[in-house]
This record gives structure tokens, C-alpha cells and sequence, in this order.
């Protein structure tokens, strides 16, 4: 339950973050991509409207009649005002001569003068794009609204070329274009929350299996080490209620179970040790040494191996090359390191006894028998 809560919390999470970025970046976005669209079509305005200017001079210069010339482009510039973009004339006193809606020759022009003072000094179309928002929002859908964008004057005439916009149609487009966007930043939104969804789950359920693998080997390594502790227990309480030894086989040579007790030294002085007050023997520097229980060291000549072939391998084990330990001497078995295992004895020394990894199965088998 905690899980699917944390996956829920991080898909929310993740939904709110895009969304903040997507409220941010369409509106980035939309605005950046129409301008470029109206700045391409703004240029291919002009550049008709500039080329229209031209022919327009060159048939007056041929002493074409005005009026023929104007009937004429008014035949052909008939109710293409539902263009996005068209052409349209008027005069130095501001009245259109020739206009798409033949409604419209001879009304007065009413431009924007600051949009045609920055599209012809800057290029602005920031400010187009400005009014294109804005008058749609103020003016009735039935309404051809229009906007000149540029003005060519025919040279050695009253008449002025002028390029309009069809604030209309060009806020159908843009509207369209701004749909686009967002079903294209729906569809990326869906696929980012559901592949990262995805991401979270399976990183979320690989990290649990490893936690849930390394929970399971230190409980199993918990249950050894506590099943160890145990059977010493069990085996020092047999051993008490014992009063006799044990004639176990050997795959060395036989024990001698009879010996009670080995000579050992200090200094000079001969000490005979009872076997059993031994806690464990230890070799430094080919220097036998043989510690008992109450913390009294002596010395033997014999080597630790001849020692161990002298005592009885159910009560005494070879550790490793440096210690021989009495069962009786055990107090703790803690886990040390990977596999080795640390001897804590009962004996007043502070020595550390360390079983290796090689040893540790066969010192488990020896505190089973």
C-alpha cells in the first residue's frame, strides 16, 4: 500500500511539473511560431504589394488611362478580401479607389498607424500578432475585419498600393496553429508521465529486490551464527552431564585420552598443567605457550602440532597454525568479517582467536559431535 501511494505521489508529481512547463512553454512557443509564420507572409505582402506599385507605374508612364487601369485591377482584385492576405488602393485624401469589396471604394481608410509604423521601420510582428489577439476578442464574427500592414506609392500619382490583413482568417490560423500545440504537448505530456512512471516502478522494484535479497542472507547469516551459539550451549551441558570421555575415530593418528595433565615451564621451574585447567595453547616466535583458565601462561618444548596429537580432539581444536582452543574455553562466537568466524575465550587474556573461512565448516562439525 506505502508503494503505490509513493508511485502515486511521484506520477502526480511529475503531471504538476510538466504541467507548469507546459503553461510556460506553449505560450513561449505559439507566439514564437506565429510570428515566424507572420513575418513570411507579411514579406510576401509587401513584396506583392511593391510589385503591383511598380506595374501600376509602368502602364501610367505608357499613358494608360487611369481609370481603365483601375477597373481593371478592381476586376481582379474581386472578393479576394476573404484571403488571408490582400490588395487593396486609395488615394492621397485616404479614400479606397480600389478594393476587394466594391462595398468598401470610396470609404475612408482607418489603418493602425503605430502597426504600419512598426512593420515598415522594424519589421515588428510582435505587434501584429499583438492586434490580431485583441480584436477578435472586441469585434463580431460576421465582420471582414482588415488591417493594412504596408503602403507602396505609385510614383508621379495620388494613388497608393497597400497590403491588408485579414484579421479573420489570419485568427482562424493562428487558433489553428495553437490547437496543434497543445495536442502536440498533450500527447509528449501522456508519453513523459507514463514513461517515467514506468522508470519509477522498475527502479523502485529493482531496489526492493536487492534489499529484500540482502534482508534474507543477514537473516540467514543471523539463524547460522545463532544455531552455532546454541549447539555450543547444548554441547558444554552434555559434556557435564557426562562423566566419562568419548573414544571418538580419527582420520590422523589415535589419541592418547588417558593423559591427565603435560609438563610445561616458567623460567626454570618445571610446572606439571592438568588438561583440563588448559584454555587454549599458542605458538609466537616457535615458542609454545600454554594458557589456563586463570590467566597463568607457561611454556612447552614440544611443537603446537605434538601438543594437539596429545590431546583429545573432542575437547581441544586447532583454531589455525597459531591457536589449539579448549571447548570449555568458549565463551562467544561472533561473526567476523565474510566467513571467519572470532573466538571470545573465558580465559583472563585479551587474545583474539580467529577461525578462517577454511576452518569454520570443519569447527561447526567438531561443536556438533
Amino acid at each position: 500500500m506505502r508503494k503505490d501511494r509513493l508511485y502515486l505521489f511521484t506520477v502526480l508529481a511529475i503531471s504538476l511539473v510538466f504541467l507548469l512547463i507546459s503553461i510556460i512553454g506553449a505560450q513561449y512557443f505559439i507566439k514564437a511560431s506565429a510570428n515566424q509564420l507572420l513575418e513570411v507572409q507579411v514579406e510576401t505582402s509587401k513584396r506583392e504589394a511593391n510589385e503591383i506599385a511598380s506595374i501600376l507605374n509602368f502602364q501610367l508612364r505608357n499613358k494608360i488611362d487611369k481609370t481603365d487601369i483601375l477597373n481593371n485591377l478592381q476586376t481582379t482584385l474581386s472578393k479576394s478580401n476573404s484571403d488571408t492576405w490582400f490588395i487593396s488602393i486609395f488615394d492621397w485624401s485616404g479614400k479606397k479607389v480600389c478594393h476587394p469589396d466594391v462595398t468598401k471604394v470610396g470609404q475612408p481608410v482607418n489603418s493602425n498607424s503605430k502597426l504600419l509604423a512598426s512593420l515598415k521601420e522594424k519589421n515588428n510582428t510582435n505587434d501584429l500578432y499583438d492586434l490580431l489577439m485583441s480584436n477578435m476578442s472586441k469585434e463580431e464574427d460576421d465582420q471582414l475585419i482588415s488591417e493594412v500592414i504596408h503602403i507602396a506609392p505609385i510614383k508621379n500619382s495620388d494613388l497608393i498600393v497597400a497590403a491588408n490583413v485579414n484579421v479573420k482568417s489570419m485568427h482562424k490560423q493562428l487558433r489553428k496553429l495553437k490547437s496543434n500545440f497543445y495536442v502536440i504537448f498533450l500527447i509528449m505530456g501522456v508519453l513523459v508521465i507514463v514513461l517515467s512512471s514506468l522508470s519509477v516502478r522498475i527502479i523502485g522494484s529493482s531496489y526492493e529486490k536487492q534489499l529484500e535479497m540482502k534482508n534474507s542472507n543477514l537473516a540467514n547469516e543471523v539463524i547460522n551464527l545463532s544455531k552455532l551459539n546454541t549447539d555450543l550451549v547444548s554441547y558444554r551441558e552434555k559434556k557435564e552431564k557426562e562423566n566419562k570421555e568419548e573414544i571418538v575415530e580419527k582420520t590422523n593418528e589415535p589419541l592418547d585420552v588417558s593423559r591427565k595433565r603435560i609438563l610445561t615451564y616458567i623460567r626454570n621451574e618445571l610446572v606439571p598443567v592438568l588438561i583440563s585447567d588448559i584454555a587454549y595453547i599458542y605458538t609466537e616466535n616457535t615458542i609454545t605457550y600454554v594458557v589456563c583458565f586463570d590467566g597463568k601462561k607457561s611454556t612447552s618444548n614440544a611443537s603446537l602440532d605434538d601438543m594437539y596429537s596429545n590431546l583429545d580432539s573432542s575437547l581441544f581444536f586447532r583454531a589455525n597454525r597459531q591457536f589449539i582452543i579448549s571447548i570449555s574455553a568458549i565463551d562467544k562466537i561472533i561473526k567476523y568479517g565474510k566467513s571467519q568466524l572470532k573466538i571470545l575465550v573465558h580465559s583472563n587474556t585479551s587474545e583474539e582467536i580467529i577461525i578462517s573461512k577454511n576452518k569454520a565448516a570443519e569447527f561447526k562439525q567438531w561443536l556438533n559431535m
